[in-house]
């Protein structure tokens, strides 16, 4: 195939075609699709670029290849030779994100493209189920998991660290000396999408809402206690959470687990979340 001519940076101008892409897979993009409802195109709002590779300006059509490069880049759509035009866009400016995710397709194709040059990768997550749904959940909440008041900041923190370290490997607090990940929780908590179940001063299960767009929330950071395992804490408090968004804010609950994560699927699944695509990571 030809290469593409290269990915171009998207404006405001290119809003309405931007929109079009998001909201024909509101699930997938939700991630994406939260910053630009927000935000707009503009870059310095959007805390990040939108590219695009289609062959012709998305603003005289349908965009059928399209990129965020943020804190992470998430190629969203696009075949092969976009792909590569993302790629050769993103090499020119060098790695700036702490990792690569989105659809898996189009994640390991870019992955691809940037090997050669960024990796290799401290990590690679060929296969997370990406699952969603739109009813109130099949498993009974717990009426403990509420969401986390701001008073509580310094109680909950330890156990969003926790959770970090373990599900990415790294501390969240290296570099800054966690001002920035404090930031990052103290604005979920002050938007009540933090929720957690307290044991006196000790979390012991939480959960946030992450991306938030106008149609869908996607579950985050889903956590139990070591010592509470094995139990039911997280799926009793993740259908809390599923019930939030669903009854009380009118969306629909998304996640996405790794495949591996045998114990975590039969949950979700028992929750009554459906698998309806597939994500990919490298961590970096």
């Amino acid at each position: 195939m030809l290469r593409l001519a290269g990915a171009r940076l998207l404006d405001e101008r290119d809003y309405p075609a931007v929109r079009a892409a998001l909201s024909a897979d509101p699930v997938g993009t939700c991630m994406v699709g939260a910053r630009v409802e927000i935000a707009g195109v503009n870059p310095r709002r959007l805390g990040g670029e939108l590219w695009s590779a289609d062959a012709r300006s998305p603003r005289q059509g349908r965009i059928e290849a399209l990129c965020f490069s943020g804190p992470n880049l998430v190629p969203l759509c696009g075949d092969a030779p976009a792909l590569r035009s993302f790629a050769d866009r993103a090499l020119r400016r060098g790695r700036t994100c702490s990792s690569l995710v989105g659809p898996a397709q189009q994640v390991l194709g870019l992955w691809d493209e940037l090997a050669p040059e960024w990796g290799p990768a401290r990590e690679v997550r060929h296969d997370q189920p990406l699952m969603a749904m739109d009813a109130p959940s099949s498993v009974l909440a717990d009426p403990l998991v509420r969401a986390v008041r701001p008073d509580e900041l310094d109680r909950y923190l330890p156990a969003a660290v926790a959770m970090f370290i373990e599900e990415v490997g790294v501390d969240p607090r290296a570099g800054d000396g966690g001002a920035s990940y404090r930031a990052r929780v103290t604005e979920l908590i002050a938007g009540g999408r933090a929720f957690a179940r307290f044991d006196g001063d000790e979390v012991v299960f939480k959960a946030e809402i992450g991306a938030l767009s106008g149609t869908v929330g996607q579950i985050q950071g889903v956590w139990v206690h070591p010592s509470r395992r094995g139990h039911g804490l997280g799926s009793a408090g993740t259908a809390t959470v599923v019930n939030r968004l669903v009854r009380g804010m009118n969306r629909t609950a998304s996640l996405y687990v790794n495949s591996y994560n045998g114990a975590a699927l039969a949950s979700y699944r028992k929750i009554g979340f459906r698998q309806v695509g597939c994500y990919a990571t490298v961590l970096f």
